[in-house]
């Protein structure tokens, strides 16, 4: 099917937007290639729309399936990771809907709003075909989209503009990790920094939201010494305690650092920096959300 090759990675782009998940945007895609290998191609006037209206309706399905899952979530739940798509390397305009903090933001809106706000700010679809894809007519799918964007609009935390100086603080932040320096970890928070956590129940992290420079500090620090260590290879089944190296690399087009062990990724650290300061820290180390990640692929 090369109609259908030539658009995969602009539906696996709207499918992970909406979703939040590589599993489930690369499943969802699976399912809309299924179907359009049942149509006749001939009928279809514009192949892009009509792939886009299957993809982003097996998308929002799959968000309504998905969220009624997490309501069982351990501990606090984060988007998967991904390195640096084409179409975000391609295309300027559509870089900040990856970035891990709108995703973040973007899982508080209703399934219907987040996939409105995707198709027309990431994607600039007509009002017209979002709501032919959606099934409302035209003047409630602007609605949809007017909430969505004043609720994304609110809750959407600031950020460092200057890709070079998140890099740098994020360079700092490693190297204060690694060498245990809780006074350079502090020196690079914000006062009221928050620490999030995803271990979903398959590998040892906090629970709860840690907040506050001291208490995020000690926290980091504490997972780094070598019983802690121990407890959280443990944690994903692995006995052994191999090296780690930790990389900076590009995730979510921002910069991030990858700790991997045995050829393997345990752990996702992406910082939100603010005025120079690091305001949240995303910690990812649910080996299901990972497992697609490679040591020095990202980026």
């Amino acid at each position: 099917m090369p109609a259908f090759e030539d658009y995969r990675s602009l539906l696996i782009g709207v499918a992970y937007r909406i979703l939040g998940s590589v599993a489930d945007a690369e499943d969802v895609v699976q399912e809309a290639w299924l179907r359009w290998s049942g149509v006749d191609e001939t009928t279809v006037a514009d192949t892009k729309a009509y792939l886009i209206r299957v993809t982003s309706r097996l998308a929002i399905d799959r968000l309504r399936w998905a969220r009624s899952r997490r309501e069982s979530y351990v501990g606090p739940w984060l988007p998967e990771p991904i390195g640096t798509e084409p179409d975000v390397a391609e295309h300027a305009e559509l870089a900040d809907s990856v970035e891990l903090a709108l995703l973040v933001v973007l899982e508080t809106l209703s399934p219907l709003e987040r996939a409105v706000f995707v198709l027309r700010e990431a994607f600039d679809l007509p009002f017209a075909e979002i709501g032919e894809i959606i099934g409302r007519a035209e003047p409630a799918t602007r609605q949809l989209a007017r909430r969505a964007r004043d609720h994304v609009r609110d809750k959407r935390p600031r950020f460092e503009v200057d890709r070079d100086e998140r890099r740098r603080v994020t360079e700092r932040f490693m190297n204060a990790s690694a060498g245990g320096d809780l006074d350079g970890l502090i020196s690079l928070f914000a006062d009221q920094v928050t620490m999030v956590s995803d271990g979903g129940g398959k590998a040892r992290a906090a629970l709860r939201v840690i907040t506050g420079s001291e208490n995020v500090g000690r926290y980091l620090l504490s997972i780094n010494t070598p019983v802690n260590i121990a407890r959280f290879m443990a944690s994903i089944g692995m006995a052994d305690i191999p090296d780690l190296a930790f990389e900076m690399t590009v995730m979510n087009n921002a910069p991030a650092i990858v700790v991997s062990a045995g050829g393997r990724v345990i752990t996702v650290i992406s910082l939100l920096v603010a005025d120079g300061k690091i305001e949240t820290i995303y910690l990812l180390a649910n080996p299901e959300k990972i497992g697609h990640l490679r040591p020095g692929s990202a980026a």
